[in-house]
């Protein structure tokens, strides 16, 4: 009887040992769906979103530039963000422009922050000529972002 009672306990023993060590397969979450990957902030969304409100009309969507008619009738050839002169001026010459206007185009010194003037340059390095060799300067991330 004692012998019985030792085997008995024995195949206890490894029967729950087994059931400790075996891996399994039922989850406890009850959320089924996959998580996506992370989102990945996009540093430039607000400056994004000044230029279409501000810039688009006359620079287009994608900084292409070209002749533009406006409200008074007056006839512009708006220059490209993509090529040409802009590629070569230091952000300090968009700083001026864009603040004091000039040329046919308006000043936004009283419309945007000094700020936003600020990231909207950024933008426009990053965007439009982050592939051709802008000033050394250009294409960061505005400020406070990462």
């Amino acid at each position: 009887m004692m012998v019985r009672s030792l085997v008995l306990s024995v195949v206890l023993l490894l029967v729950l040992s087994a059931a400790c060590c075996t891996p399994t397969t039922k989850t406890t979450s009850t959320n089924t769906s996959t998580p996506g990957p992370a989102a990945t902030p996009d540093a430039f969304a607000a400056s994004r979103a000044t230029f279409m409100k501000n810039c688009k009309e006359c620079h287009g969507g994608k900084g292409e530039g070209g002749p533009v008619k406006l409200e008074d009738g007056t006839r512009l050839k708006v220059p490209s963000l993509r090529e040409g002169h802009a590629l070569h001026h230091p952000d300090s010459d968009f700083l001026k422009q864009i603040t004091k206007g000039g040329d046919g185009m308006p000043a936004f010194k009283d419309k945007l922050k000094p700020e936003e003037i600020d990231d909207l340059v950024r933008f426009i390095r990053h965007e439009f000529q982050a592939d051709m060799n802008p000033p050394a300067e250009s294409a960061k991330p505005p400020k406070g972002t990462k």
